[in-house]
């Protein structure tokens, strides 16, 4: 068997020992990106080279899963992976994320610890050498933070399907309690709450920041069955989340190559025109969001719709020219 095949099987392995309910046929084909006749034959190689290899019934499919995991031979990680989870933790550290820090840091000794001394003696020039040619550029923006305390109590209600009471102060307005339904969390240039009033259904975030006094209630609740944390986050631009309008902007030649590989949006279509530029086209919420990104590509970009987004950009422009003139006068 070629290395890179012999490879791809230990990769499958670890999938299939990593599944508490087991993987299907289709399943371990997307997961290893090959076809289902492919998936087959890789199964069939695990099953000779792991003889915990399960079948599990689940009809009307068939599942299968490795029991009791797999040896430190199979499991002991690569430089480039340690790396990369040492630059995870650095980053959440610099990004004033602490108690997420932690918790990484925390893993990479766990995964260390279990390691043989030869194989940690193995990789420790690989590590060094990263270390020295690898850094996190530090942007300009908020710090996120989140109080451990908070974050643990957030996580509890959501497993234990019960509300969470909380005081919210919004600027300018009278702080308040409230009891909502926790429907999950939502990390980025702040950190988010996203929770479901539970009269009305209706699904709002809130800054973790501007939350205090967080408890667990004593009332069952379940988020919304139809409720996708994903779908939901996928809706806006950024995370305020309102009405949600088709996009279209046109990136003039000189911008774009540069566009052409943004993410811009889940929901993205680009459309190249004959002169060298593109259309990119998009549905979300967050025109603010976006009218604040849009500045970042100066004259390059005009907005063809939504009209919505025109008026905030014009009204963003208003008030840093106001600012200007302050500054200046």
């Amino acid at each position: 068997m070629r290395h890179d095949k012999a490879g791809q099987v230990i990769e499958l392995a670890r999938h299939l020992a990593s599944s508490a309910e087991g993987l299907t046929l289709d399943e371990m084909a997307e997961a290893m990106g090959v076809g289902r006749r492919t998936a087959e034959r890789m199964r069939d190689a695990v099953d000779r080279l792991f003889p915990t290899l399960e079948e599990v019934r689940d009809p009307p499919t068939k599942r299968w899963r490795i029991r009791g995991g797999l040896s430190g031979f199979e499991q002991t990680p690569t430089a480039v992976e340690m790396i990369e989870l040492s630059k995870a933790a650095t980053a959440l550290r610099r990004a004033g994320e602490p108690q997420r820090a932690a918790a990484l840091e925390a893993l990479e000794r766990k995964i260390k610890s279990a390691m043989r001394s030869s194989a940690l003696n193995r990789l420790a020039p690989d590590l060094e050498a990263l270390v020295r040619a690898e850094t996190i550029a530090v942007q300009a923006g908020p710090r996120p933070s989140a109080d451990e305390a908070m974050l643990a109590t957030i996580r509890s209600a959501i497993l234990s399907g019960v509300t969470l009471r909380f005081v919210y102060a919004r600027p300018g307005a009278e702080a308040r309690g409230r009891e909502l339904i926790p429907c999950g969390l939502m990390f980025g240039r702040a950190n988010y709450l996203v929770a479901a009033n539970p009269d009305s259904g209706r699904i709002q975030t809130f800054r973790l920041d501007r939350m205090s006094k967080v408890e667990c209630g004593d009332t069952p609740a379940q988020p919304p069955e139809d409720f996708d944390l994903n779908a939901f986050a996928n809706r806006s631009f950024g995370i305020y989340q309102d009405e949600v309008h088709d996009v279209a902007l046109h990136v003039l030649p000189e911008g774009a190559a540069e566009a052409r590989g943004w993410r811009w949006h889940p929901t993205q279509t680009l459309e190249d025109r004959p002169d060298g530029s593109v259309i990119v086209r998009f549905s979300a919420s967050g025109m603010k969001e976006l009218a604040w990104h849009l500045f970042t590509w100066g004259r390059q970009v005009r907005i063809l719709q939504p009209e919505v987004l025109r008026q905030v950009m014009a009204e963003e422009l208003d008030a840093a020219r106001a600012a200007l003139d302050q500054a200046s006068g």
